[in-house]
């Protein structure tokens, strides 16, 4: 883990958390934990119930993609404390799974949904998913938000076509 900057909430956090942290920083007032993406779940309950954390808010989540690194895809989530009037930020990298694993159902990337944890996630996961094609397990209602089923892609994909030409098709009934 590199050093930052005095910050109590990532002191705290790696004194609750050392094996699920992968990295931290503080820049500017601004403190970022990176985490295993096996343990986001656990680690987002411990920001949000844990005492001395209160991220009571969701504010905003979205992907990073870094075409032609492994893991591919970055998951950065953006929270904040009412009580406390704190932020942080959290990043976790997006796994891809073999094809053979038949229990994602075809699904290249996936990393856990945190709409359980906090409700606003339910549209920002499904926004990344159409936009990026990242697939969130335990989503309650995972299908495209912005764009239609018969959409081919996922547009803000580094290696998506911007020539590609989507035909405007309605329900076909």
């Amino acid at each position: 883990m590199m050093e930052h900057q005095a910050s109590p909430i990532l002191d705290l956090l790696i004194e609750q958390c050392a094996k699920d942290i992968v990295d931290t920083h503080a820049r500017f007032g601004d403190a970022t934990v990176v985490v295993k993406s096996a343990s986001l779940l656990e680690v987002m309950e411990t920001l949000r119930d844990g005492r001395g954390f209160e991220f009571d808010m969701l504010m905003d989540l979205t992907a990073v993609d870094y075409l032609g690194q492994t893991p591919r895809f970055e998951m950065v989530y953006h929270l904040y404390s009412v009580a406390k009037n704190h932020r942080l930020r959290v990043k976790a990298r997006v796994p891809r799974i073999e094809a053979t694993d038949s229990s994602f159902n075809g699904h290249e990337f996936v990393i856990a949904s945190v709409s359980k944890i906090w409700p606003a996630a339910n549209w920002l996961e499904r926004e990344v998913w159409d936009m990026y094609g990242i697939h969130f397990q335990g989503h309650p209602d995972p299908r495209r938000l912005l764009l239609y089923e018969e959409f081919e892609g996922h547009p803000l994909r580094k290696d998506y076509p911007k020539e590609k030409r989507q035909p405007l098709i309605g329900p076909r009934n």
